[in-house]
């Protein structure tokens, strides 16, 4: 497709799209934490809660990054 291979587009996507899919979330729970309300405590344990996935997956790129 567009002179790309399959593992190119995939890596593309894993990337960037995983990488912006992640920013959209991050800013879902803060629109969620101000629209709740929530202060200081709420917003962290929101972040906390519910970021956590998000951190874990990104350390989980760096570990195999710095592995290879």
């Amino acid at each position: 497709m567009f002179g790309y291979t399959e593992a190119q587009i995939a890596w593309f996507g894993m990337t960037f799209g995983v990488g912006a899919f992640m920013l959209y979330m991050l800013f879902i729970i803060l629109q969620l934490a101000r629209e709740s309300k929530a202060g200081r405590f709420g917003t962290f344990v929101l972040l906390l809660g519910l970021g956590l996935g998000m951190l874990g997956f990104a350390a989980k790129g760096l570990i195999k990054f710095f592995l290879n």
